[in-house]
């Protein structure tokens, strides 16, 4: 028995994409060693610094437990660098190194460059249009 949908499987699609795009950043990644989830936690905290955990979480799309070991890991290599919060005891903040923020830089060209020719190939306009798309679609579904 097989059941018809009205509608293509949006969530597949969205996973679909992403995975597309990341078929051309993920070379990169892997030529600086970094996982998909380390690129997350690197460009949140190349865009806003010293962040406490649980927004990396909630920012780069990582469950806390898988977090600290992603974290973990990023310490060991020199990337990162955990503190107490010093507003809050029971926090923990994170920040890039010299050595993460140098891999940001580097790392920053080819995704920027990816992203320009994915402006090419579709247009300004369409681009706009599909970042206020899924802005919206992310608003609608958290309301």
């Amino acid at each position: 028995m097989s059941t018809t949908f009205p509608h293509r499987n949006l969530p597949r699609l969205l996973l679909q994409a992403r995975e597309s795009l990341m078929l051309r950043t993920r070379p990169s990644l892997r030529e600086q060693g970094l996982s998909d989830q380390q690129w997350r936690v690197l460009r949140v905290l190349g865009e806003h610094g010293t962040v406490e955990t649980g927004r990396v979480a909630r920012e780069a799309y990582i469950l806390g437990p898988s977090l600290t070991g992603v974290l973990a890991r990023m310490e060991r290599d020199g990337l990162v660098r955990r503190a107490r919060d010093p507003a809050d005891q029971r926090r923990t903040v994170v920040e890039a190194t010299a050595k993460g923020l140098k891999m940001v830089e580097r790392l920053a060209g080819s995704v920027e460059g990816h992203y320009q020719w994915l402006e090419q190939s579709l247009g300004r306009q369409k681009l706009a249009q599909l970042y206020e798309l899924l802005d919206e679609l992310i608003a609608l579904e958290q309301s």
